[in-house]
């Protein structure tokens, strides 16, 4: 059976070809999944906009309502970091729902990956690193709120520390926060998360993957949760120019495995996000956001 995979095709909309983010990754990604045969119509879910009352749960109504209305301040667009539009808005507020959709296949099916999510630098009432919306606290809380669930590990592995995450959960006992990230990165005040490891610069595939497996195996003992949610950020990647870290994509790769055949092999559901990536080279960076679909399928599709 192929895993759930969920994306929605205005993830990626008209955007300035120079900006630092890559916003047509997703559609790349999305692309590249169908050629490997990683997407199709039997496996494919698409979000509806996220609803209100999840937003509210986890940021402020009037920074949401002046978002949508165009009426951030500059100082508040400085810090976004993307170009307001219509289109920016429409996929704002569907990515979050994307996670949440993600989360809810994972505890029917195991596994599920969406082709998108991951922006962990979101606030209760601004945005940075080009987050707006926090998905990952969305999706916590949503979780949090149903029956059966009573604790969620975010395991984040970007190499930015998730500093939103942090911040917006803290007050939350039954979420614990994992972060594995560059110490020397962006952003450069850290927030406290329930668990952080600081890695140095440079660091290459051997220790990285002895860190993250170390580290896994920590969060998990400490938070004994029901699902983890998974940031399987590449821009650990050695050539991306927003990380410091030396990591191949044979390391991303056996990182992912790696991390999925320890949740399988435990029974906990595991819901993917993509993370960070901003390799120049779109389509190189689309076809690394691909390792995670791939190996979620070598882990699990077999099943």
């Amino acid at each position: 059976m192929p895993i759930p995979v969920v994306h929605h095709p205005d993830y990626s909309f008209p955007f300035p070809e120079r900006h630092r983010f890559p916003m047509e990754k997703f559609g790349l990604l999305a692309d590249y999944a169908r050629s490997k045969g990683l997407l199709g119509l039997s496996n494919s879910y698409r979000p509806a906009p996220c609803r209100q009352a999840w937003l509210t749960h986890t940021h402020c109504p009037d920074y949401l309502s002046r978002f949508a209305g165009d009426r951030l301040s500059a100082r508040e667009t400085r810090q976004m970091n993307l170009p307001w539009s219509k289109g920016l808005v429409r996929r704002t507020f569907l990515a979050p729902s994307g996670t949440v959709l993600t989360a809810q296949l994972a505890l029917q099916n195991g596994i599920a990956c969406h082709l998108a999510g991951g922006t962990h630098h979101a606030h209760f009432d601004y945005a940075a690193g080009f987050c707006i919306l926090n998905d990952l606290a969305i999706a916590a809380n949503v979780l949090l709120r149903q029956d059966g669930i009573e604790r969620v590990l975010i395991f984040d592995c970007d190499v930015h520390q998730g500093d939103g995450t942090a911040a917006l959960l803290a007050d939350e006992p039954r979420a614990f926060t994992c972060s594995v990230h560059c110490e020397r990165n962006f952003p450069f005040q850290k927030q406290v998360s329930d668990l952080d490891v600081a890695l140095p610069d440079g660091m290459g595939d051997e220790d990285y993957l002895a860190a993250v497996s170390e580290t896994l195996h920590k969060a998990l003992a400490l938070s004994r949760p029901d699902i983890v949610l998974y940031d399987a950020g590449v821009d650990v990647f050695q050539g991306d120019p927003l990380g410091k870290l030396n990591i191949s994509e044979p390391g991303i790769r056996e990182r992912d495995y790696r991390v999925l055949s320890e949740l399988k092999r435990r029974g906990i559901p595991v819901a993917t996000v993509i993370g960070g990536g901003y390799d120049d080279d779109r389509v190189k960076l689309a076809r690394r956001h691909g390792i995670i679909v791939e190996e979620a399928s070598r882990v699990f599709g077999a099943d």
